[in-house]
């Protein structure tokens, strides 16, 4: 009961507390900041002055507005800072304002003041630069800026504000966007603020929309690192109230049977059936209120690093789980013992009480010889047959043991399907680890080995640290080694995409894909020019779908893209688009140096071809390496959070097993007695036992393992939702013929595990103590 109550308790806490605390700051300062619901972004020209977009302020649906502000985007460089070779900083969205202040979108300061003249900036402390502090100078072209100010839009209105004189210097040629910032009417819902974003639409001139933000995926995007762990918790907080109230209505029942005879002494003493109740319902709150408080303290333990997601997501410095949860959470629970004390008590209470007060073997002793008999002619042991006929003697029990170890199977299930899909989506949402071995163009900066160009200090002919090797002779020097079957280049960079703050990573191609695994949710991979794939969470922040197109951006040049297929992509926070090199060569992008995915030829040893073409590309600059599946530090707190809960699941199932078995042999003690004075012996004493509750544990898996499939089927789609993604169907199926074939037997396991310690102790017993009543 301690155990089932804790559990319980914990998941719930747990569940309750990220639900919460994950929404509440985002919500708090949104509405604090009166954030926008919408941030839109509005196409500028030569003769562009801003009065057309703030007559949108007037579209229906509109409560409140806010601009138009000019904005243009730029790549902002730490002053007098080198970077490495070939990187370059991602564009960043500036917006032209003269005040925090608004009717929407009240930036709040963190650090420092707002910009008062032009070569002050005041940075997003999202998307502030490493290093970046008040006082430090960045450079963009010519222009120089001095940050004076860290600040926060809730709704992540820009990366960076400046006076709205500095704007003509930072475009420079370029005519600036103009944005604007709407509170809605109504913005609960995707439709009700794609209806607002429809209107506002309207009420612009044709085309002259380029870009629109919903707050939804801000949201959404802020409360990922937490919001993945609540669907699966959730559901194992509900087996284990499930659980709680079917293991403790269990050991209820086992002690009101085992006290039947104080029962009756109780009632013939005077004692009413609601007192009796009420006396076996605080029985089961003492160890139902030990469990609630340990549920408490371990739900608010394993909160702490989940909730360190929350706070450094808002910038705050504590997030806790609200103390209503701690107080409602355990109250509930038990309310749910009380419950489950007081049924079964209350029954035995109302039994007559001569009938209560008889002595001797329980009344089931007789129950069920008819099927006894029945199985008695089968060519088995007799123990086992025994064993078999268990269960016919009392349903109602073994239903209920049936029931605790389905529901242990369930979880048992459950998990590893969880554990498996959480593997497949860790190995899958890697489009970039599409090659057996993969050549970076840039060494990492590490002490060259003794031998290799360069060991020396760099000496005559060896490369220097950190410059890019020629992509081009990298890739004469991979066609030409032998057990090349495949490969193909990328390069990455940062484009700004219309209506997108701080626009969105690139992934350039060359070469050929076909042979390179890309998990797709929707689609196709791209195969012509001018085609493109994206990221589920890019869509929805686009607003575009598969087939639409979008505008990419770099310093004044556009190009096109149409989207041909949705892959599955968990890296660059979901938004990565991915593309030919050819598509995108007009934006003459700033390319970080390339990447080559080679796929080796079959019978090729990939650690020995790794091996060859790194010393034949180190004297270039470059190294290979057999590719390795990324690591994730979420991914890795969730498989120890499900180990841990489905460990929990399966010890309270066994327990429950462990009272029945403990039960039924009590209530079976003259007939163990007599068995044994007819020469059973131990061993078969235990495999007497161990086969009544085999036979419960086979059927109880057959029930649980597909319920725990239909589970995992529900909550892993909910899980991708949750984080703005969508798991591809054959990363949910994972459960094959031979993996289901070995859950079955769980149930078996979970029986056996249970009752290994009861069959023990039926056959140590003495057979003249078992007979004493005789």
């Amino acid at each position: 009961m301690v155990l089932t109550t804790l559990l319980s308790v914990a998941s719930a806490v747990l569940a309750v507390g990220l639900l919460v605390a994950s929404g509440a700051p985002f919500d708090r300062a949104f509405s604090q900041q009166r954030g926008a619901h919408l941030t839109v972004r509005f196409a500028g020209s030569a003769d562009s002055t801003g009065a057309w977009p703030a007559a949108t302020a007037r579209a229906p649906g509109v409560a409140a507005a806010a601009g138009p502000f000019a904005l243009v985007s730029v790549r902002l460089r730490t002053d007098g800072t080198a970077t490495p070779p070939g990187f370059e900083p991602p564009p960043l969205t500036v917006v032209g304002r003269a005040s925090a202040a608004g009717p929407v979108d009240a930036v709040t300061l963190v650090e420092g003041r707002w910009a008062e003249a032009a070569g002050e900036v005041v940075l997003e402390r999202g998307s502030r630069p490493p290093g970046t502090d008040v006082g430090t100078r960045l450079t963009a072209g010519s222009v120089v800026l001095t940050v004076v100010g860290i600040a926060g839009s809730a709704g992540e209105s820009a990366d960076a504000w400046v006076v709205p004189a500095q704007l003509t210097a930072l475009a420079g040629e370029r005519p600036p966007a103009f944005q604007m910032l709407y509170r809605l009417t109504a913005a609960g819902t995707r439709a009700e603020v794609e209806a607002g974003r429809e209107a506002i639409v309207a009420a612009a001139p044709a085309g002259a929309v380029v870009g629109a933000r919903s707050f939804l995926d801000v949201r959404e995007t802020a409360q990922e690192n937490t919001a993945a762990f609540v669907p699966f918790v959730t559901a194992f907080a509900l087996l284990g109230l499930a659980m709680s109230v079917l293991v403790i209505g269990i050991v209820v029942s086992g002690a009101v049977g085992a006290a039947t005879r104080r029962i009756g002494i109780l009632k013939a003493l005077g004692f009413t059936p609601l007192q009796v109740g009420r006396a076996y319902v605080a029985q089961a709150l003492i160890p139902g209120s030990a469990g609630a408080l340990l549920g408490v303290a371990l739900g608010n333990v394993l909160a702490v690093p989940l909730m360190a997601e929350v706070a450094e997501t808002y910038g705050t410095t504590a997030v806790l789980v609200p103390l209503w949860v701690d107080v409602v959470v355990p109250a509930a629970a038990l309310a749910v013992v009380a419950g489950a004390a007081f049924g079964p008590a209350l029954r035995a209470a109302r039994m007559p009480t001569a009938a209560v007060l008889r002595l001797g073997a329980s009344a089931a002793g007789g129950r069920g010889l008819r099927i006894r008999g029945l199985l008695g002619r089968l060519p088995l042991p007799r123990p086992v047959t025994l064993g078999l006929a268990a269960p016919f003697g009392r349903p109602a029990r073994a239903a209920s043991t049936a029931a605790a170890v389905a529901f242990g199977a369930l979880a048992v299930t459950f998990a590893v399907g969880l554990g498996s899909t959480l593997v497949a989506v860790k190995t899958d949402g890697d489009p970039d680890k599409g090659g057996d071995v993969t050549v970076h163009t840039v060494a990492r900066p590490a002490d060259p080995a003794p031998g290799r160009p360069g060991a020396e200090g760099g000496g005559p002919g060896g490369p220097l640290p950190g410059k890019p090797a020629d992509p081009a002779a990298v890739a004469a020097v991979i066609a030409a080694l032998p057990g090349t079957a495949s490969v193909y280049r990328t390069a990455q960079t940062q484009v700004e995409v219309a209506g997108l703050k701080g626009g969105a990573p690139l992934v350039a191609y060359e070469g050929s894909t076909a042979g390179s695994p890309h998990t797709m949710v929707s689609g196709r991979w791209f195969a012509a020019a001018g085609e493109a794939v994206a990221p589920t969470r890019f869509l929805r922040a686009t607003g575009v779908r598969v087939g639409d197109t979008v505008t990419l951006s770099e310093q004044g040049r556009t190009v096109r893209v149409r989207i041909v297929g949705e892959v599955f992509d968990l890296g660059g926070d979901g938004m990565t688009l991915r593309s030919g090199a050819a598509s995108v060569a007009a934006l003459r992008p700033p390319f970080t140096p390339a990447d080559f995915a080679v796929t080796v030829a079959p019978g090729t040893d990939p650690a020995d071809y790794a091996e060859r073409l790194d010393a034949a590309v180190s004297p270039l600059g470059a190294e290979a390496a057999v590719t390795e599946a990324g690591r994730s530090s979420v991914i890795r707190a969730m498989q120890a959070l499900i180990a841990m809960l489905t460990l929990m699941l399966v010890v309270v199932a066994c327990l429950g097993v462990l009272n029945t078995v403990v039960l039924d042999t009590r209530d079976r003690v003259r007939d163990l007695g007599v068995y044994k004075a007819l020469g059973m012996t131990p061993r078969q004493t235990v495999a007497q036992v161990l086969t009544s509750v085999g036979t419960i544990g086979l059927v109880a898996g057959a029930v649980g393992v597909p319920l725990g499939v239909a589970l995992h089927r529900q909550v892993m789609p909910a899980m991708g939702r949750a984080v703005g993604t969508t798991i591809p169907s054959a990363d949910i199926d994972v459960y094959g013929a031979p993996l289901l074939a070995l859950l079955a037997t769980a149930g078996v396991v979970i029986a056996t595990a249970g009752a290994l310690l009861p069959a023990g102790w039926a056959a140590r017993a003495a057979t003249a103590r078992a007979l004493r009543a005789e």
